[in-house]
């Protein structure tokens, strides 16, 4: 677990923590979601990470656990409550280059934090000022 208290105030959620809290409404994921709003927070995005949730939610595979119109209605909702970030797409040092466009999109939008399952990006633990944590420990430290 982290040692710095979290603020909730700006946060980016990797597409895996948003789809996880989509698919498993008592989760953890999903209450990092919850957290956010609760505390009047913003979700940061860039168009790439937007774009990246938005393709992953229209596969099919999803079909069978919410509707087509519960996703879109899903994207609808987080844009409500998001600020949008320009990126460039610059190289940002995690071990997996897909992820830099998270970091990118942190940094950009001064985030207070991101919140993420991934071990490329857990592994870094922070990223400029901002910590990188699981969705329990953010809840944890929030």
């Amino acid at each position: 677990m982290p040692f710095w208290p979290m603020r909730a105030d700006r946060v980016v959620l990797d597409t895996n923590v948003l789809i996880s809290a989509l698919l498993q409404p008592k989760g953890p994921p999903r209450a990092a979601v919850d957290a956010v709003r609760t505390a009047g927070g913003v979700l940061l995005f860039s168009e790439p990470t937007f774009n990246e949730l938005r393709t992953r939610l229209e596969r099919p595979k999803f079909d069978k656990y919410v509707s087509r119109e519960g996703r879109a209605l899903f994207l609808v909702q987080l844009e409500a409550v998001s600020e949008w970030v320009s990126i460039t797409g610059a190289r940002m040092g995690c071990r997996d280059l897909d992820d830099d466009k998270l970091l990118e999109t942190a940094m950009m939008g001064e985030a207070d934090c991101l919140v993420t399952g991934d071990r490329d990006l857990l592994v870094m633990s922070s990223f400029q000022k901002s910590p990188i944590s699981s969705p329990a420990d953010f809840l944890a430290a929030c």
